[in-house]
């Protein structure tokens, strides 16, 4: 160096444009860990505050860009082992040759090892680098929690099972449905169950929905009650009575004609033309007589004229025939034969309106008549029936005729009201002593054994007819004019209601017809026999 300092200042210059060579870094282990603070961690799943971390900026020279000397400053300040910033950092010594006035490149810190246990020091532990391994297989090094130590089992994890929300009152009682199907799934089922211990309403409503559920079996009638008509009719009667009111021994035929109607409206062409086996009992024989659904309403309509001509009516057969004032027959078999030989070609779905047309009439003529009307005598040319009796008579047969349509067609089909079952089998039973007589003077029957006079008691059956719309009879056996007693009778039987009415119609034999029998085996083979020959076409 000169003494005058321009070969030293020159060399400065150099230096001083040169790229600088980083201080030496302090090791970890040189570290005073407790001395250095410690930065405030932001809560689990927050943001970290704004103090925590300060934001740090290079000071700016005048002229806008950031200078040299204080970039050396901040490379210093951030360099772990340093406690204070160092102002300047010594140029190292330049050799004399020229060669070595080349600035040396910038030295860098080796790699770690690609696998190394941490250090711990006190309560920190220091993890090195991870390896190209496990950055390149995520899932080997989430299987070893600390890279090295591939023995070491993974840490168990506790899932954390949410509760389940509670589901609002209107979403559990938008489920009921569901819940009556019984499509709920076992959550839904618990949640709905158990809001209905407490929910009234909704318990309500459940029991409704179940019951209607209970109706989409296949194996169950859809039809309605029989005593749902009347009691329908007795509570609008019971808000505003009927200018002319339908008599009380109207009701059965009006229910019964309703009800057949309900049964055969909707039926379509196949329906009508179905074969329906009709069967009565004539002597001691069966009889069966094969015809269509269409002839059965033709047949029901044939026989009702015979109560349309007593109530000044006109007769239907008498318009089928054409004939216009010639006889007309008087015998239901005889009326019903004539009116199929009159209609060509065969009934069909026509024949329901005018049928039903005549029991309107009937019905509505029957009531404005008053009660005068119920005691005249309608003809069926070997016996008589007071109008009352005629009407109930023809309501039994539309049941009848009502459960052979609906076997052709295999359809349910129930029986009458228990009040208008109980009316039918007291005609039937009233009936009886007439049908002994006539079946005794056909030699059918045994002999009167004790004649008595017109209105004394005679020997008897007890007829005791059990179940819906069941009741106690006692049958005079010698003389029609005799009376039923419970002191002479002489033998009991005992019959279903539903059956009774069955053997009446002709549809089981008399031998299978007694559910309990006891006594005079001669009196109760007479008794069922007659009930038996009280059918007919």
């Amino acid at each position: 160096m000169s003494g005058d300092g321009r070969e030293g200042d020159r060399r400065d210059d150099e230096v001083r444009d040169a790229r600088r060579i980083p201080g030496p870094r302090g090791a970890v282990d040189d570290l005073d860990l407790e001395s250095v603070p410690r930065p405030v961690l932001p809560p689990r799943g927050g943001q970290a505050p704004e103090e925590t971390v300060p934001k740090q900026e290079p000071p700016v020279p005048e002229d806008g860009a950031p200078g040299q000397e204080a970039l050396k400053e901040e490379e210093a300040r951030e360099a772990p082992g340093a406690e204070e910033p160092q102002e300047a950092l010594e140029a190292p010594e330049v050799p004399e040759d020229p060669e070595a006035q080349e600035v040396p490149e910038v030295l860098e810190t080796p790699e770690a090892p690609e696998e190394q246990a941490p250090e711990e020091e006190g309560e920190y532990v220091v993890y090195e680098p991870l390896s190209e391994t496990a950055a390149a297989d995520p899932a080997a090094s989430a299987a070893s929690p600390h890279p090295g130590t591939a023995d070491a089992p993974p840490a168990p994890v506790t899932p954390v099972t949410q509760p389940a929300p509670a589901l609002s009152h209107q979403v559990l009682k938008a489920l009921l449905g569901a819940w009556a199907l019984s499509a709920c799934s076992a959550g839904e089922t618990a949640a709905v169950e158990e809001h209905l211990t407490s929910c009234a309403p909704c318990a309500d409503e459940a029991l409704r929905l179940r019951d209607a559920v209970g109706l989409l079996h296949t194996d169950g009638s859809l039809d309605l009650d029989p005593g749902l008509r009347a009691r329908v009719l007795d509570g609008c009667l019971g808000r505003r009575p009927a200018r002319i009111p339908v008599p009380e021994w109207v009701t059965p035929y009006d229910a019964e004609t309703a009800r057949l109607d309900a049964l055969v409206r909707d039926f379509g062409a196949a329906e009508w033309h179905a074969p329906v086996r009709l069967q009565w009992f004539e002597e001691e024989r069966a009889v069966t007589r094969r015809t269509t659904v269409a002839g059965v309403i033709g047949h029901l309509m044939a026989v009702d004229g015979l109560l349309s001509a007593v109530l000044g009516l006109e007769d239907p057969l008498a318009a089928a025939q054409g004939r216009g004032g010639s006889e007309v027959p008087l015998t239901p078999a005889r009326r019903t034969e004539a009116y199929w030989a009159a209609t060509h070609p065969p009934a069909t779905r026509a024949v329901r309106e005018p049928w039903r047309d005549l029991t309107h009439r009937l019905i509505s003529t029957a009531s404005i008549a008053g009660r005068n009307v119920a005691e005249r005598s309608v003809s069926y040319g070997d016996f008589a029936l007071p109008l009352q009796d005629a009407l109930l008579d023809r309501a039994f047969e539309c049941w009848v005729h009502g459960m052979d349509i609906a076997e052709a067609v295999d359809y349910p089909y129930g029986p009458p009201s228990a009040a208008h079952l109980h009316r039918m089998v007291d005609l039937a039973a009233r009936m009886l002593p007439a049908a002994l007589a006539g079946r005794r003077r056909a030699g059918l029957a045994g002999p009167a054994k004790e004649l008595v006079a017109p209105g004394e008691p005679g020997r008897s059956v007890h007829l005791e007819v059990e179940g819906h719309g069941g009741g106690d009879w006692y049958i005079a056996l010698d003389s029609p004019a005799a009376v039923g007693s419970p002191d002479r009778a002489v033998a009991q039987v005992a019959l279903d209601g539903v059956e009774f009415c069955r053997l009446v119609a002709g549809h089981i034999s008399p031998v299978e017809a007694a559910a309990g029998q006891e006594g005079d085996r001669e009196a109760i083979r007479d008794v069922l026999f007659a009930s038996a020959s009280l059918s007919r076409l």
